[in-house]
């Protein structure tokens, strides 16, 4: 190689160095056979956005692609990642230019990508594509709904095509991709890209979550089905899902703080009760890797965004610490310390009773936290987010009523 590379004089070099299907992995191409849906399933970090990204640069160098559609979960994830991100389209394809206001790539040749978001699946409604590229489909709050609406749309050209790159978590939508005649599956993990992430990244990934069912979703990119011990069913939780939450009466935010720092996650979860009782998550605001600063900021990013009545904070891990924490962000955060006295089992089932008779819905998709309560048996690590869940639905239930919601046929 090095022979080769030496051989090469300066236009050489720089050709060389911008085929991308000499660089790529294999399972970085696309697959060979016929296919409408090529659905990569990666680990974080694996390169399923490089791929996705070079898949259209390409597709438009080669005239074969005018009008493409870029969708993500929002439209500042589908441009932070998928446009401007370092391994996003304007990265592979230098030629294009991007203007937000007008929410669209061009390219010199007159090919143009629009930039949607799958929060809106009725805002696909009109448009038409001869190639789409998708992210994160996963993790999108009505994934089927925006799903239809993108194939639907795909009508131009001689073969319109569609990119799904995902990391997989266990839904209805991705299992039928997967199972459909007209899907090419490609799978990789973390470690396949080593050599373009940090050093020292998939190792203490790997030491911290190899063998578990989240490593294996989120490192290896396997499809995981829930774990039948599981306290929560996703059945429950996809009966109860919402769009939006109606007015309500009272919100709380709650803080499961980490024990330290580097990265360990801080669960912090919105919730809100409508005044018929019913329950509704908000919001997903956990995060790992920061300071108490970093943290406690979020809390009360948190609790202003949604005009909180009050943030729940479990004090077992630094008691008044936590308080004095919160209170440095903001001098009058009413803060409610709760401290755990029994196992997680038994706080969590109360709280997966109230999902299993319908009384707690989700404001939207929230896939992390999702994972946490339909792989939770009782046993394993701490999960974090779960534990927010928990505390915040606590608060907002007193727990007396058990009856499931009676619900006209």
């Amino acid at each position: 190689m090095l022979r080769l590379v030496a051989s090469l004089d300066d236009d050489e070099a720089d050709n060389l160095l911008a085929d991308w299907t000499f660089w790529a992995r294999e399972d970085q191409l696309p697959p060979p056979r016929d296919w409408r849906i090529w659905l990569f399933l990666g680990g974080r970090g694996s390169g399923k956005t490089r791929a996705g990204a070079e898949w259209i640069a390409r597709g438009v160098h080669e005239n074969r692609m005018n009008r493409v559609a870029l969708i993500g979960a929002t439209y500042a994830e589908t441009r932070a990642v998928m446009i401007e991100g370092e391994s996003g389209l304007l990265a592979v394809s230098p030629a294009a230019i991007y203007e937000p206001a007008n929410r669209r790539v061009l390219w010199p040749s007159g090919a143009m990508a629009s930039v949607l978001s799958a929060e809106e699946p009725d805002s696909i409604r009109g448009h038409q594509f001869d190639a789409a590229w998708a992210d994160e489909f996963a993790k999108w709050n009505d994934p089927q709904g925006a799903l239809d609406m993108l194939r639907m749309a795909l009508r131009l050209g001689d073969d319109p095509r569609l990119c799904v790159t995902t990391t997989p978590r266990n839904s209805a939508a991705l299992k039928a991709m997967i199972e459909a005649r007209d899907t090419a599956l490609t799978q990789s993990g973390t470690r396949q890209n080593a050599a373009n992430l940090a050093p020292g990244f998939v190792d203490a990934l790997e030491a911290r979550y190899g063998g578990t069912r989240l490593g294996r979703q989120e490192l290896d990119g396997d499809l995981i089905e829930d774990n039948d011990a599981s306290i929560w069913k996703r059945a429950w939780i996809e009966a109860g899902r919402v769009r939006a939450a109606p007015p309500l009466e009272r919100v709380v935010v709650a803080v499961d703080p980490p024990a330290g720092v580097g990265d360990a996650e801080c669960g912090i979860v919105v919730a809100g009760r409508a005044a018929d009782g019913e329950l509704y998550v908000l919001a997903d605001r956990s995060v790992g890797g920061l300071t108490a600063g970093g943290w406690s900021a979020r809390v009360i990013a948190a609790y202003e965004d949604f005009q909180a009545d009050v943030i729940v904070a479990e004090v077992n891990q630094g008691g008044d610490m936590v308080r004095r924490v919160l209170q440095q962000e903001l001098k009058r955060a009413p803060v409610k310390a709760v401290h755990a006295t029994r196992d997680k089992r038994t706080r969590a089932t109360p709280i997966a009773t109230l999902y299993e008779h319908g009384h707690a819905h989700h404001a939207g998709a929230f896939a992390e936290l999702e994972d946490q309560l339909c792989q939770f048996d009782g046993t394993g690590a701490s999960p974090d987010r779960l534990d927010a869940l928990v505390w915040a639905l606590a608060e907002l239930e007193p727990l007396s009523r058990a009856e499931p919601k009676v619900r006209s046929l």
